[in-house]
């Protein structure tokens, strides 16, 4: 007998790339448990799955940043001192992203790369420790969403959040919705999903000198490089990342000043005509901004 539950949750994360770099990702999970009736009848009360199972998948990866454990350019260091976590990875273009942050903030994956296979099977393992004695087997199907338009994908943190989102390199995958003058502009929202193409948004504000980073090592010397950092009720966040790699604003990075920064940058590509942006942020939510 078998129990399915689609669009169990969306999990918002971002993974390290060999050939992309940082890339925000959003996946829909859908599951199947397998197993013999209970003394209930039922495999499990889909409440008691919905909740519980989310409640993992939320736990371990979303709001998370994935990292390839296997891949042969990365190197982990768990400080013996502290809870932060040093990881330094490099693309295979020689790009070096590096990230310094509370162990929380990362999932570490089994294999070389991170795909909806690898991760699957990391979730598989964890979640199967908390499963009744009644289910045989589980099936986790990860799928994103079908966006027939043009969309990005974009990392970022929210250092004011009071939950995960203020980890410092969480992210998503979202399509993006602009009007100019009462007309849909497939033009615009190509531009946005070329410029915002695995894009890290970063908050001035947050900038820090390379040489206050609490990271160690040094970067190449063939390109620029950007250094964010800022403490949260979580602990102390810290990322670096080539500059080419980001988009730095003078707001927040919620998905409300998002939308309003399209707008606003709208606005003047189309010499001052009506416009109306829909930003999402990951699947089926974000944020609405018009004349």
């Amino acid at each position: 007998m078998q129990l399915f539950v689609n669009d169990l949750t969306v999990m918002d994360f971002s993974y390290l790339c060999p050939e992309r770099g940082m890339v925000g990702e959003s996946w829909i999970v859908d599951v199947i448990l397998s197993g013999d009736l209970n003394d209930e009848s039922m495999i499990q009360d889909f409440g008691k799955v919905k909740k519980n199972l989310k409640r993992l998948i939320d736990d371990y990866v979303d709001h998370k940043l994935l990292v390839p454990a296997d891949y042969a350019n990365v190197a982990i260091v768990h400080e013996d001192n502290s809870e932060h976590v040093d990881v330094r990875f490099t693309c295979n273009d020689g790009r070096v992203i590096q990230l310094y942050c509370p162990a929380e903030a990362y999932a570490f994956i089994y294999g070389e790369t991170v795909t909806k296979d690898s991760t699957g099977s990391y979730l598989r393992e964890v979640i199967a420790t908390h499963l009744p004695e009644n289910v045989d087997n589980l099936e986790l199907i990860l799928r994103t969403e079908v966006i027939t338009t043009p969309f990005y994908h974009y990392t970022h943190g929210l250092k004011k959040h009071d939950g995960n989102c203020q980890r410092i390199a969480h992210g998503h995958r979202s399509k993006i919705d602009v009007f100019v003058n009462g007309e849909n502009s497939l033009e615009s929202q190509q531009y946005w999903a070329s410029r915002w193409e695995d894009i890290y948004i970063a908050s001035e504000e947050d900038r820090l000198a390379f040489s206050a980073r609490q990271a160690s090592g040094t970067v190449p010397a063939d390109r620029e490089y950007c250094c964010f950092a800022y403490e949260s009720s979580q602990g102390y966040f810290e990322i670096l990342l080539p500059e080419s790699d980001c988009e730095v604003i003078t707001t927040d990075s919620t998905v409300e000043c998002l939308a309003q920064f399209i707008f606003d940058e709208e606005k003047a590509r189309q010499n001052g005509g009506f416009v109306k942006v829909l930003a999402y942020e990951g699947v089926g939510k974000g944020a609405l901004v018009c004349d």
